[in-house]
């Protein structure tokens, strides 16, 4: 398999990987079916993108082991070390089902292709791991993709802010930020861009690498132009293809806090 990263066409309507606003120096790295860009002064992405075939989805078992990208310097990615001996799991940013579409051969090349730590990102245990929260919300975007046989792309990263709590020679992203993308047809037949976007907050599950109880995470679907401002990233075409309805100006009022994945609007 060509690792040739995400298509920007894949979804039939153009929507470019997202790049960070202030120029700030990234490498991008492709991957089958997915791009990381990393920034490696923080050492995690700034921005990924993954394009989903729910017609031809597999479901394989888990298999792969976390490893270095050697394509960039050691000292550009956040590995081992980071999540030894505490309570952080390595957090999959493109999760490893994602990609794992085609051929069997395909769909695992692409799903081993996921445990580069290029692709991933501290996380609270509690905040992974459960099904109601972070693995709820991506469960929900990808059985909707396999239901409808929809194509689906998801752009995924850490909100890079320089306040993040500091742990072994890294800053821990307090927020992530999630976007899903697909096209419907118009009456008359043209493609048009529909997007949901989403932030998970685990503040309050670290103080360094203290795990605090998890009644502290929260989960909201956003507009998706307070995320571009938020982590400070481009996102073109994807904000006027929001599906949300945005009635007042203040955030508290547009941010839809989140108490399941049935509460999405997609």
């Amino acid at each position: 398999m060509t690792w040739n990263g995400h298509d920007p066409d894949f979804l039939g309507v153009r929507v470019p990987l997202p790049l960070p606003t202030d120029g700030r120096p990234t490498r991008e790295l492709l991957y089958p079916r997915f791009t990381v860009l990393l920034d490696p002064e923080r050492r995690f992405a700034v921005a990924t993108a993954v394009d989903i075939d729910g017609a031809s989805l597999l479901d394989l078992p888990r298999r792969g082991d976390w490893a270095l990208d050697d394509r960039v310097s050691d000292d550009e990615q956040a590995g081992s070390a980071v999540y030894s001996a505490n309570d952080l799991d390595r957090g999959h940013l493109v999760r490893r089902r994602d990609p794992g579409w085609g051929t069997e051969a395909q769909a695992r090349e692409a799903t081993a292709a996921t445990f580069f730590y290029t692709n991933a990102a501290p996380q609270a245990a509690g905040f992974n791991q459960s099904k109601d929260l972070w693995v709820g919300l991506e469960d929900h975007v990808l059985a909707y993709a396999d239901a409808t046989d929809q194509r689906v792309s998801v752009f995924t990263a850490p909100v890079l802010e320089p306040g993040d709590p500091p742990y072994r020679g890294i800053l821990i992203p307090r927020r992530f930020w999630k976007i899903a993308a697909w096209a419907t047809t118009k009456p008359g037949g043209e493609a048009a861009l529909v997007a949901a976007g989403f932030v998970l907050d685990q503040s309050e599950l670290i103080s360094g690498a203290t795990v605090a109880p998890l009644s502290g995470f929260r989960t909201f679907q956003v507009p998706v132009a307070d995320i571009a401002e938020v982590a400070g990233v481009e996102l073109g075409p994807l904000v006027e293809a929001d599906v949300l309805a945005v009635e007042s100006s203040a955030r508290e009022h547009r941010w839809r806090e989140l108490d399941s994945a049935t509460q999405i609007r997609l």
